[in-house]
């Protein structure tokens, strides 16, 4: 039986499937020595999914820089701590690469994140969001991408939390880490539903228009005239 994928999850949906827990090792890196160690095992993997946090700022005209870059593989994230070591050699070396396949979803705008810590010329990276729209899939957010191709519910609690504080909790570094993971592993499934074709694209009607009808005083008032 082929794999049900749709145009359009329906949203409603979402709340009743699995929570996902990231079921890797998560190490956190805080110096420039710790990265270039990092970056040299992650070069050396054949897939890579990439993600960004930045600190959220509630006060109107207030904004901070990007805290926090994750890089997963298919069993481990590594959490760049970019707020203590900043766009050290190794993360530059990391982005700038064109050998190792690197995926986000809508990287662009962590790429512009990422330029504002310093100047770099990105290697090749593939945006899972272009991946989904060649098998017929619509929606643009990871939670409803995901759910999609798995039946399975990304939290997105921590989304708003501090990325700045001293100590990152064990829920934030869960969070950080899925959503790296999550794009590796939904790679690799567009990649097998493309090649195989092992799958059914479900057509979601879109919703009637509702239509406008006049109020009982507006009825009245076109009937006594």
């Amino acid at each position: 039986m082929k794999k049900l994928i749709y145009n359009k999850l329906d949203k409603s949906l979402i709340p009743d499937m699995q929570r996902v827990i990231f079921p890797g090792k998560i190490i956190v890196v805080l110096s420039p020595e710790e990265a270039e160690r990092s970056v040299d095992y992650l070069l050396s993997q054949p897939v890579l999914g990439l993600d960004t946090e930045t600190r959220p700022a509630f006060k109107k005209g207030s904004r901070f820089k990007c805290s926090l870059l994750q890089v997963a593989t298919d069993d481990c994230c590594f959490l760049f701590r970019l707020n203590h070591m900043g766009l050290c050699p190794a993360i530059i070396r990391l982005l700038t690469d064109r050998e190792v396949t690197k995926v986000g979803l809508a990287w662009n705008n962590d790429l512009l994140s990422l330029h504002e810590l310093g100047p770099f010329r990105p290697g090749d990276f593939i945006d899972l969001q272009d991946m989904c729209h060649e098998v017929g899939i619509e929606d643009q957010s990871l939670m409803k991408l995901y759910a999609n191709l798995f039946h399975e519910r990304i939290s997105k609690k921590e989304r708003l939390s501090n990325w700045e504080r001293d100590i990152l909790t064990d829920s934030q570094k869960q969070y950080a880490a899925i959503d790296a993971w999550a794009c590796v592993r939904m790679y690799h499934e567009l990649q097998r539903l493309k090649e195989t074709g092992d799958y059914e694209l479900v057509i979601v009607p879109e919703p009637e228009p509702i239509q406008q009808t006049k109020n009982n005083d507006e009825t009245d008032s076109t009937q006594e005239r």
